[in-house]
C-alpha cells in the first residue's frame, strides 16, 4: 500500500537539511534536499516521487536485519542513508517512469556507517533485479572492496528472513530469488571491461582513478535504469576520480550542467569555514551527518581534531578522512559563490553600452584550447562586463564529452563562437577585438593581455587601421591580487553586472584561489576546477580599469 512521502524518515530528514539554520548542514545538502524536495512535492514537471516504491523499499528493508543493532534496517540505517535510498530509487522520470538518477554520489567523512548502509542499499537491490542480474563493488584493493561483501554477508546472516534465499560464496553472493549475483572487484587485480552492471558501487574512490568508474558506467549503456553508486571521503592526490565526481555533482546543483541524473549528498564543510577548522565545530558537523546530536561521536571527533592540530604527521588523514577537506590544497580555495555571482546577472542592453568607455581583457590560449575575451565599464561605483568565449570548431564534440559542457548550447545562446578547424583561428578573435568599438558603440580605452601566446595578436591589433592601445597584465600575485579582491568584493556586495552567460557562470564555478607567502589571492589556473579563461579575461580587464579610474570611493579601495 503507498504510504504518504511526508511521513518517511528520508523526507523528514530532506525538509531538517533544507530548514537547517544552525548552520550543521553544509551548503550543498541543503540544495540537494530543497531540490528533492520540491520533486516530493509534485512541483517539479519532469519528475516524481513513487510512494508504492516507497512503500516497497519499506517492506524489503523491514527484513533486513543489522548485525550489530540486531533492528530492522529501518530502525537502524541512518538518516542519511534513508535520504539516499529513497531518492535513487522512488525518482521517477513522468516521461517513461523510469529511474531519474543513474548517478549517487555521496561525500561523507570516515566512521559514518557508509558500509553497512551500503550493504543494506545492495541487498535491497538484489532482491528486486531482473533475473541473473549481476552487481559489482569496485575499491582500490580486494581487502577495501571485500569489506561491502563482508557487510552484506554479516547482515544477510543477521536476518532470519533472508538468509535461506541467499548463497554465500567465496567470490560473490547469489540472490537464489532471481539468481542476482553481486561480485566485489579490485582495481589492483580485476580487470573491470567486459561487465554488465545493473548497479555498481565504488568504494573509496578518492584512492581511484577514472578508469574503473567509466569501464562501469560504460557496461550499463544499453540498461534501461543504470545506477552507479561512488562513495568516498576527501584524499590528497590530484590523480583522483572523485574531484571529477564533486565537481559534476555541484554544477548539476548549481544548474550549471544540464545533468538531471546526479543525485549528491556532498558532507563537506562550506568554503567560509574551513579557514577555521581548528575551532570551528560546524567543520565537524557538516562532513560527518551522524555527529549531529551524537555527543560521544563529537567528543572522539574533537580529540581527533586536538591531536591534529598538535602534530602535522596527523593532520592530513584527519582533515582529508574526517573534514572531507584535501589537505594539500589548503591554500586553494573555492573563488566565489556562484550563487552571489548569479545574483548579479543582467539581460543585454545594446543601449547601455552605447558611449561608454571600455577596457577589454583577453585570454588566449593555447592553439586547440579555450580563449576569452572581456570588456568591462564602471558606472556608479559598479562594474559591468560582458564575455565572449571561443573554441575549436572541430573540438566541440570532445571538449563537451570531456568537460561535462554543452558548448553546442553555449554557442547558440551567443556567449561562445566555434572558430577554426582543430585550433583556434586567431585572425577570427583578432577581428572580433577590432569589432567590439563599432558592434557596441563603446570607446575602447585598453587592451590587456597576457603575454602568453598573445604577442602575435597583439601586434596585429595595435597595427590595424583601428588600433587598440595593448598593455602586460604580468601573471604574478602582485598584480592580480588587486583585481581578484575587487571582483570578489564588488559580487559580495552585488555591484558587479555582467549580461546572461552561462559559460562565464561555470567559470566563475570552476575558479580557486591560491595565496601567496604575502597573503596574496589570486584565482590559479592550474589549480582551478576546469576552464576559468573568462574570469583570467575579465580580471585582466578590471585591473586596467582600476589603473585608469581614480578609486577615492571607500568602495573602491583595494590593499595591494
Amino acid at each position: 500500500m503507498p504510504v504518504d512521502i511526508k511521513d518517511t524518515r528520508a523526507y523528514r530528514y530532506a525538509y531538517h537539511c533544507a530548514e537547517d539554520t544552525s548552520g550543521e548542514v553544509g551548503v550543498y545538502v541543503k540544495r540537494q534536499a530543497e531540490k528533492w524536495i520540491d520533486i516530493a512535492d509534485g512541483k517539479d514537471d519532469k519528475s516524481y516521487v513513487s510512494t508504492k516504491i516507497a512503500a516497497q523499499n519499506d517492506r524489503l528493508m523491514s527484513l533486513v536485519v543489522h548485525p550489530d543493532t540486531r533492528t530492522p534496517m529501518t530502525e537502524a540505517m541512518d538518516d542519511y542513508a534513508c535520504f539516499l535510498m529513497t531518492a535513487i530509487y522512488t525518482t521517477l522520470r513522468r516521461e517513461d517512469n523510469l529511474r531519474q538518477y543513474t548517478t549517487a554520489v555521496l561525500e561523507i567523512g570516515r566512521k559514518n556507517h557508509k558500509t553497512f548502509n551500503a550493504g543494506g542499499i545492495f541487498i535491497r537491490d538484489m532482491l528486486t533485479q531482473v533475473p541473473f542480474a549481476r552487481s559489482f563493488s569496485v575499491a582500490p584493493d580486494f581487502r577495501l572492496s571485500s569489506e561491502l561483501r563482508l557487510a552484506v554477508a554479516k547482515i544477510i546472516k543477521s536476518s532470519p528472513e533472508l538468509v535461506d534465499h541467499f548463497r554465500i560464496m567465496r567470490d560473490c553472493i547469489r540472490c537464489k530469488i532471481n539468481d542476482a549475483e553481486y561480485t566485489p572487484l579490485a582495481y589492483s587485480n580485476d580487470r573491470m571491461d567486459g561487465k554488465l552492471a545493473a548497479i555498481w558501487l565504488a568504494d573509496e574512490a578518492g584512492a581511484l582513478d577514472t578508469y574503473p568508474l567509466t569501464a562501469m558506467r560504460y557496461s550499463q549503456v544499453d540498461l534501461p535504469e543504470p545506477l552507479g553508486i561512488i562513495i568516498s571521503t576527501q584524499y590528497p592526490n590530484d590523480n583522483n576520480a572523485m574531484l571529477d565526481e564533486i565537481d559534476a555533482a555541484k554544477k548539476s546543483i548549481d544548474g550549471l550542467l544540464d545533468r538531471d541524473d546526479i543525485f549528491a549528498l556532498l558532507y563537506e564543510p562550506d568554503t567560509e569555514l574551513i579557514k577555521d577548522w581548528q575551532t570551528d565545530d560546524r567543520v565537524l558537523y557538516q562532513a560527518n551527518p551522524i555527529a549531529v546530536g551524537n555527543k560521544r561521536m563529537m567528543t572522539a571527533l574533537k580529540k581527533s581534531r586536538a591531536m591534529a592540530i598538535l602534530y602535522e604527521n596527523q593532520r592530513q588523514d584527519f582533515l582529508c578522512k574526517v573534514c572531507n577537506i584535501r589537505y594539500k590544497s589548503l591554500g586553494v580555495e573555492g573563488y566565489v559563490d556562484i550563487n552571489h555571482v548569479k545574483e548579479c546577472v543582467t539581460e543585454e542592453d545594446l543601449a547601455f553600452w552605447r558611449g561608454r568607455d571600455v577596457w577589454i581583457g583577453v585570454d588566449l590560449s593555447a592553439t586547440d584550447d579555450n580563449t576569452a575575451v572581456a570588456m568591462v565599464t564602471i558606472r556608479d561605483g559598479c562594474i559591468h562586463a560582458k564575455a565572449w568565449g571561443f573554441i575549436p570548431e572541430d573540438k566541440i564534440e570532445l571538449k563537451s564529452a570531456k568537460e561535462g559542457v554543452d558548448y553546442r548550447a553555449l554557442i547558440r545562446e551567443g556567449c561562445c563562437f566555434a572558430c577554426g578547424d582543430r585550433i583556434i583561428d586567431y585572425a577570427y578573435v583578432e577581428r572580433f577585438i577590432l569589432s567590439i568599438a563599432a558592434r557596441y558603440g563603446v570607446n575602447v580605452m585598453e587592451l590587456g593581455y597576457d603575454r602568453w601566446n598573445a604577442l602575435s595578436s597583439v601586434q596585429k591589433i595595435e597595427a590595424a587601421d583601428n588600433p587598440i592601445s595593448c598593455t602586460e597584465i604580468r601573471q604574478h600575485s602582485s598584480v592580480l591580487h588587486p583585481p581578484t579582491k575587487l571582483l570578489y568584493e564588488q559580487i559580495e556586495q552585488g555591484k558587479f553586472r555582467y549580461d546572461r552567460n552561462r559559460m562565464l557562470e561555470i567559470n566563475f564555478q570552476n575558479a580557486r584561489c591560491t595565496s601567496d607567502t604575502n597573503g596574496n589571492k589570486y584565482v590559479n589556473k592550474k589549480k582551478s576546477g576546469g576552464k576559468v579563461d573568462m574570469v583570467m579575461a575579465t580580471l585582466n580587464a578590471i585591473r586596467l580599469a582600476m589603473d585608469e579610474m581614480l578609486l577615492d570611493d571607500a568602495a573602491w579601495t583595494v590593499q595591494t
